[in-house]
């Protein structure tokens, strides 16, 4: 089982430069189960020499997701599988550094494919990815994006695959299909997995339940668990596994958000990591007497508080303040940063329009700022996400209204109209959360679902 990634960076320094986009390619040492990718967004500025190299500019990852957005779905993708990259070294020591900054200890068993061809394919002119492929007649399109680069590393780990008995080598530390006796123990069960996209949950013999996961391979996914090495947990837990379930959802949302709070609900032992948000800070917003609108970092209390939105850190929530600053020209004195009388030092420099000093009205200050807080709340306020359900006639929902979670239902296709109040009367009441909310937040950055009905 194969994890294949490709990141586009700021550059080559590992502690200064950033992650600017991401792809995964999910391989099972036969087929391609699935893929992902997104641009990141960097929190600084792209070099023009990276820009000319990749493509990739400020203006394009403007409103894309910051990493520690889809840390989790890289964390969950990757698990149980090896990594591939191509100069893997470059590409894992950037996810761990990426990780780190969040508190994480990312560590994976990596399989590099260059390193590789260098031992199955001798006498290259270059082991450039670009040059192995124009060998090999393995498509190319567009060099240095993300996506289109790991599946030309898919295609050379399938050739490499097909060549690595007759050059007696062992690829990672457990041979695809050696699942071990526990997957043997369970092959009716696994055998009778769907691949399709749902909930899956683990129960030893005790029948407690020990661990959820979601995938949009459930039999995949599950087979991937037993054949993992990587950690002392994945072997303790696969060991354990005596009862296995799942609840098809069609939907990778309904998927996602069913995940969520069946772990919060049920704290499954081998979920510890995940039983609490991930999102402990937030952002901020609150009139002063004065009618400017201000921004500020502050703790998510385990109250129920009333955030703009929710980040992993201190450092994620006070680096997104310090980017929109810049971007907005916004005030430091209004972001809690410059906390003295007088103006501000962005005034002093000119980047600040002198809200600080009074020098610009309320009003004018407030609508830079309702445009930051647009880019963190919902797209709208209310709206039906229409997407895949369990089967092809039938319609998943997932509703929000007010700006708040209302849940998920599904509803036979012929019966789906725009009626929101009709379709509201199909979901399942379920707990909004800000978990929940990053979860829907980040889908429909990546447009994946089918349909967004909304109403005003």
């Amino acid at each position: 089982m194969y994890a294949i990634i490709d990141l586009e960076t700021t550059g080559g320094t590992v502690k200064s430069d950033k992650i600017i986009e991401i792809a995964i390619v999910l391989h099972n040492g036969e087929e391609v189960e699935e893929e992902f990718s997104t641009l990141i967004n960097p929190e600084r500025r792209i070099p023009f020499r990276i820009s000319e190299i990749t493509g990739i500019n400020d203006p394009m990852v403007k409103s894309s997701p910051m990493f520690f957005e889809v840390a989790r779905r890289v964390v969950e993708m990757t698990e149980g599988r090896i990594l591939v990259a191509h100069n893997a070294r470059f590409d894992y020591q950037f996810l761990r550094h990426a990780f780190r900054e969040l508190g994480y200890n990312y560590k994976k068993d990596v399989l590099c494919t260059l390193t590789l061809s260098r031992k199955i394919l001798p006498v290259q002119r270059s082991y450039s990815l670009k040059n192995l492929c124009q060998v090999l007649d393995i498509p190319l399109r567009v060099q240095h994006r993300a996506l289109e680069d790991a599946r030309a590393a898919t295609h050379l780990l399938e050739i490499l695959l097909k060549m690595k008995k007759e050059a007696s080598l062992t690829i990672g530390k457990e041979a695809p299909g050696s699942l071990g006796p526990e997957a043997s123990r369970h092959k009716e069960m696994i055998d009778a997995l769907p691949r399709t996209t749902g909930v899956y949950y683990f129960y030893n013999s005790r029948r407690d339940l020990i661990y959820i996961g979601k995938s949009v391979n459930i039999r995949s996914r599950i087979l991937s668990h037993f054949s993992s090495q990587n950690t002392a947990r994945a072997v303790r837990m696969k060991a354990q596994i005596d009862h296995i379930r799942y609840e098809v959802t069609g939907s990778e949302l309904v998927a996602l958000l069913k995940e969520s709070e069946e772990i919060k609900q049920f704290k499954p032992i081998y979920n510890r990591a995940q039983r609490r948000s991930v999102f402990s800070f937030g952002v901020f917003s609150a009139r002063n007497e004065e009618g400017y609108l201000q921004l500020w970092v502050e703790r998510l209390k385990n109250k129920r508080v009333e955030a703009e939105a929710a980040f992993a850190s201190a450092k994620e929530a006070k680096g997104f303040l310090e980017r929109m600053l810049q971007d907005f020209e916004l005030c430091q004195r209004h972001l809690g940063i410059h906390r003295f009388n007088g103006p501000c030092f962005y005034h002093s420099i000119h980047k600040c329009r002198g809200a600080c000093v009074g020098k610009e009205s309320p009003r004018e200050y407030n609508i830079r700022v309702e445009q930051v807080l647009q880019k963190i709340r919902y797209r709208h306020v209310n709206m039906l996400i229409i997407d895949r359900g369990r089967h092809e006639n039938e319609k998943s929902l997932v509703g929000v209204m007010n700006g708040k979670y209302l849940g998920y239902g599904f509803l036979e296709r012929e019966l789906i109209n725009n009626d929101p109040q009709l379709l509201l009367k199909c979901l399942h009441e379920k707990m909004d959360n800000r978990d929940v909310q990053q979860i829907i937040k980040l889908f429909l950055h990546q447009e994946k679902q089918e349909q967004v009905l909304t109403w005003k």
